[in-house]
């Protein structure tokens, strides 16, 4: 597929699915890559005989709305939030939530290197935490289950991290299995299902709030302000940002995007 046909495309699909293009632009060819496929496996020929395939089978844009979701993840991605995150907003909950644990929800966690991240970052300062973590796609869950991981996910760890809490494998690493414990592994999509919480902690990065339309992302992060206990955090990805029209979070630090709703 041509990149000119891809963008044509994109632009008239993902507006049906309550998705936006603009946060597509820089990966376009990810989602192109399987339409094309998804093209072969249905004998079409053209772009333009998948949109005739679309108008006429309304089950095919299910289908799709699968192909558009974006799983690019790394451990300790946007290494100032994970800072933040780990060595501020972690102890600040532990004396928030004490004596239980800090609760987090993960949503969107790919192949499990965010939640994992925090479970290493949880265990690093004896902090006890509940971890659940959710993902809409069941072939990144099990990838999570199976932890197992190339050199290039691991490179922004602390080099301290990736030498205590993974073993080599062939030209790989598999984090440590006691801390994958700590980890509920659920599939879920956002859009439409949640985790009951409430929580501590919720990470919403690069789900949400690059991806759906506006009204959309109005519905989710409503909805997220119902599960984040008074003194909590929501953590967005550094390119995103909190919906205008929906208040109770401030953000801690200018362009970090995390928030926190007021203390009790």
């Amino acid at each position: 597929m041509k990149d000119s046909d891809c963008i044509a495309f994109l632009q008239w699909a993902l507006p049906r699915l309550r998705r936006q293009w603009p946060g597509y632009r820089k990966v376009r060819g990810q989602v192109c890559k399987r339409v094309t496929r998804r093209m072969g496996d249905l004998g079409l020929q053209s772009i333009e005989a998948y949109r005739a395939r679309l108008e006429s089978d309304p089950a095919e844009w299910a289908v799709l709305d699968g192909l558009t979701h974006i799983t690019i993840s790394r451990f300790y991605r946007e290494r100032a939030a994970f800072r933040y995150l780990c060595d501020t907003a972690l102890p600040e909950l532990r004396t928030l939530a004490s004596p239980e644990p800090v609760q987090i929800w993960s949503a969107g966690c790919a192949g499990g290197e965010e939640p994992y991240t925090l479970a290493m970052a949880a265990h690093e300062h004896g902090i006890p935490v509940q971890i659940v973590a959710t993902d809409a796609d069941p072939l990144q869950l099990e990838r999570a289950r199976r932890a197992r991981y190339s050199p290039g996910s691991l490179k922004d760890l602390p080099a301290q991290w990736r030498a205590s809490y993974f073993e080599p494998e062939g030209d790989g690493f598999v984090f440590r299995e006691d801390l994958r414990e700590k980890v509920e592994l659920l599939q879920q999509d956002i859009r439409v299902e949640m985790p009951t919480g409430p929580f501590h902690l919720i990470l919403c990065r690069y789900v949400a709030f690059m991806y759906f339309d506006r009204a959309l992302q109005d519905e989710v992060a409503e909805r997220l302000l119902t599960r984040t206990v008074p003194g909590g955090f929501v953590a967005l990805g550094k390119r995103e940002s909190w919906p205008p029209g929906v208040p109770g979070l401030t953000e801690v630090r200018p362009g970090l995007r995390i928030y926190r709703v007021a203390p009790p």
